[in-house]
């Protein structure tokens, strides 16, 4: 049979961890599933320098005080590949590759992946300075230079946060001109810390035994290859939303993302979304954070009212 909890929350990074946290407080049963160790993406994080709280702190540290913090009165984790989500009345069940669950509410925090280039060096300089977050990582780049590749909404923002810091930034960009909204490219345009590099095929992520170097692209137009040096390469080729699975509910928008109210409630009674799977222009631990509080104290709210309810009717 089903295993039942009042709660599960599928994705153990630190809004499913907060979430996870304020129901299981609230003396609720909770279990998290993640397809990966808990933590999530702060697992791949050398350093974490904006988290209140701690000057500085690596990744998995903070992971794991996060796990011990939402574990303390008595959540449960699992791992747990989640291919669907059903209704059967207002109970959710939850289904993965091994098991099936049942819980009078769900909170997605599946987050979202960054798109890679699948290039050379992509890989092997991950957290040495190929990043996907400028908020994150461009304190480590202050007087530097650094590469943005990408020119869409993201890229251009992302860039223009980096010329605060690095002494020089050079947007690399496949096309003849920027995708971006006007107002964020006369922004760039107008930053003399900025310079572009059009038609641009990036080719590589070039460096030494340690840290990044430059990016080698090939101009489209000549044919000829060139080498931007640049001790970071920030990537923005888009972001995918992890939701694979969620579709049969109703509660995806066209993109994929999922679409909640002030609350982190979805379309759906009872189902909650937190942290990247939302569509949003801050992606960061203490959003997560926060949104997984608000999410862990709707969850107590909404099994409160099927409580209420199943009184009224028994009256």
């Amino acid at each position: 049979m089903a295993k039942e909890y009042d709660v599960i929350v599928i994705g153990a990074g630190p809004g499913g961890m907060t979430a996870a946290l304020y129901a299981s407080r609230s003396n609720l049963s909770v279990l998290m599933l993640d397809r990966g160790i808990y933590g999530g993406q702060m697992n791949n994080t050398a350093a974490i320098e904006n988290y209140p709280g701690f000057k500085s702190i690596l990744g998995p540290e903070l992971g794991q005080k996060m796990y011990d913090g939402a574990t303390q009165f008595g959540a449960e984790y699992a791992y747990g590949n989640v291919t669907s989500i059903t209704l059967d009345g207002t109970t959710k069940v939850v289904t993965t590759d091994e098991d099936t669950y049942r819980a009078k509410a769900v909170v997605i925090a599946t987050g979202a992946e960054h798109r890679k280039l699948g290039i050379p060096g992509e890989e092997d300089y991950g957290g040495r300075g190929v990043s996907y977050c400028a908020v994150c990582d461009g304190a480590f780049f202050k007087n530097r230079e650094v590469a943005v590749i990408g020119g869409g909404d993201s890229a251009i923002e992302e860039g223009t946060y980096l010329a605060q810091l690095a002494s020089k930034v050079t947007i690399i960009h496949r096309r003849d001109q920027l995708r971006a909204q006007k107002i964020l490219q006369q922004r760039a345009f107008a930053n003399d810390k900025i310079d572009f590099v059009w038609n641009a095929q990036v080719e590589a992520i070039e460096g030494d035994e340690n840290k990044v170097t430059g990016v080698r692209y090939k101009d489209k137009v000549t044919g000829e290859e060139k080498v931007v040096p640049a001790s970071g390469a920030f990537i923005y080729v888009g972001i995918t939303p992890l939701t694979e699975g969620f579709d049969g509910l109703g509660i995806l928008d066209e993109n994929g993302w999922i679409p909640t109210d002030e609350g982190m409630h979805t379309s759906v009674p009872g189902i909650f979304a937190i942290g990247d799977v939302r569509q949003k222009t801050l992606r960061q631990i203490t959003t997560a954070v926060g949104e997984g509080g608000l999410a862990g104290q709707g969850v107590f709210d909404y099994i409160q009212s099927l409580q209420d309810d199943s009184l009224s009717v028994n009256a």
